[in-house]
Order: C-alpha cells, then sequence, then structure tokens
C-alpha cells in the first residue's frame, strides 16, 4: 500500500534511505512540478527541462543514503537539478535561451478592458525581462530564479545553490541590478 500523501517529509525520507521506492515516488510527486518549473526557467525550454528532471530524480534516488537532512529535501533536490542543469548548460551554452517568468498560462477569457497598447507594451517588457534573465551567467540566474520567481527563502535558496548567505545575496543583487539595467534602457531611461 502507498504511502498516504499527507505522511510527514522527514518520515518519508528515511523511508527512502531504507530502500522503500514507494516513499520516494510520494516524495517525487510531491516535488516533480516546482522542480520542473524551477529547471524550465533555468535552461530555457521544457524539452531539456524534462529530461534534467527526471535525471534529477536518478540522481536523488541513488544518492539519497547520503542525504543528511541539514537542509530540507527540496531544496537538495533543488541543489541536484540546478546542478545538473549547469552542467549541460556548459555543453549547449550556444543555443538560445528564452524563458517565461510565468508558470504555463492557464486557459482564460481576454480582458477587453484594457487597450491592446497596453497588451503590447506588457508583452514587449516581458520579453525584456526575459531576455535579460536568459542572458545572465547560470548562477545569477538560479539565484534570481529561485529567489524571485520560485519565492524560495534566501536561506532555502542559498542552500540550493550551495552558497553561504551572503555569497547569494551578492549573486541576487547582481543578477537584480543586471535586469533592471536591461528594463531602464528599455524604458529609455538608461
Amino acid at each position: 500500500m502507498p504511502p498516504a500523501p499527507f505522511e510527514d517529509e522527514d518520515e518519508l525520507v528515511a523511508r527512502a534511505q531504507e530502500g522503500d521506492e514507494r516513499a520516494f515516488e510520494v516524495l517525487v510527486r510531491r516535488h516533480a512540478d516546482g522542480l520542473f518549473a524551477v529547471l524550465a526557467r533555468f535552461l530555457g525550454g521544457s524539452e531539456e527541462a524534462e529530461e534534467v528532471t527526471q535525471e534529477t530524480f536518478l540522481r536523488a534516488w541513488r544518492g539519497i543514503g547520503g542525504f543528511r537532512g541539514d537542509s530540507r529535501f527540496f531544496t537538495w533536490l533543488y541543489r541536484i537539478g540546478i546542478n545538473e542543469a549547469k552542467r549541460r548548460g556548459g555543453r549547449a551554452a550556444s543555443a538560445p535561451r528564452t524563458t517565461s517568468l510565468e508558470r504555463e498560462p492557464e486557459a482564460e477569457v481576454p480582458d477587453w478592458t484594457h487597450a491592446p497598447e497596453a497588451s503590447a507594451d506588457q508583452a514587449e517588457l516581458r520579453a525584456v525581462l526575459d531576455a535579460a534573465i536568459s542572458e545572465l551567467r547560470p548562477n545569477y540566474r538560479a539565484a534570481l530564479i529561485l529567489r524571485d520567481v520560485e519565492g524560495l527563502s534566501t536561506a532555502e535558496a542559498a542552500a540550493a545553490m550551495g552558497l553561504g548567505e551572503a555569497a547569494f545575496k551578492s549573486r541576487l543583487h547582481r543578477a537584480r541590478l543586471t535586469v533592471r539595467k536591461a528594463v531602464a534602457a528599455y524604458l529609455g531611461e538608461g
């Protein structure tokens, strides 16, 4: 009988460390969407993000015995995923990267109360933001995505990247400055 989805995560991790595949499956189901979203933003596409997500879970299963619980499980998992994405990113550095700041769009009825010009301006600004993020060096892009897009705390994001909080904050600050410069240039303020 599979573990109930409401079971304590620490208990699931302990059971997975003892070889309980069903407990690990529950952990996978809990974190797959969030991990995929981070990796899709980081890599700029869903096809490669799917591959990296799968590889991340394989590496996590193989390495679950080494998880010491110094951080939360999802932080450890994100770190594996970001490291795998960086590794792959080094091989495909010349591939163009575009990413969206939004999760998969939900089907919505258009709001016709806004002028088409405003929508066009928002689309252009989003494109500028996406381009600025995709052009960031991988460590800066990861910091920005984990903290500002995914909403992880500074401590969680730093742990996911294997950094101290001061180093993480420095990378995040530089990433934000770079994105702000791109937006300022677009708005004619630069």
